[in-house]
């Protein structure tokens, strides 16, 4: 069984940082492909980071120049750093990983899993 845990959530003034981790623990042959998502009150779901097996990264439009996502292999975990923070990034930030796991007799499967969510509020 593979689980996703973050931490790294809180309050923050506006213009100031918050690090995300999220690290996946279990059965883990190898991560795939990591997300960030965010989901305001009353909103949809959104992405707002993707980190690829090769470390090339995407940012949706509304975090680009301000977030910074980046992942550590060997602990298979990843980062979101958080800077120049506004109060509409106030959201349960959400993380999101394609991991590779061992299942009985030798074999692997992949699937898909989802962080609890970790509550990010920026206010003054």
């Amino acid at each position: 069984q593979v689980h996703l845990v973050e931490s790294g959530g809180g309050l923050a003034q506006p213009g100031g940082s918050l690090r995300l981790s999220c690290a996946a623990s279990g059965s883990i042959r190898s991560v795939g492909d990591m997300y960030w998502y965010r989901q305001a009150p009353g909103k949809q779901r959104d992405w707002v980071a993707q980190i690829t097996t090769s470390r090339s990264t995407n940012y949706a439009g509304s975090v680009k120049g301000r977030f910074t996502i980046s992942r550590d292999n060997a602990k298979n975990t990843v980062y979101l750093q958080m800077n120049s923070l506004k109060p509409e990034d106030t959201a349960v930030y959400y993380c999101n990983a394609r991991v590779f796991y061992y299942v009985d007799h030798g074999g692997t499967a992949v699937n898909d899993y989802w962080g609890q969510g970790t509550q990010v509020t920026v206010s003054s």
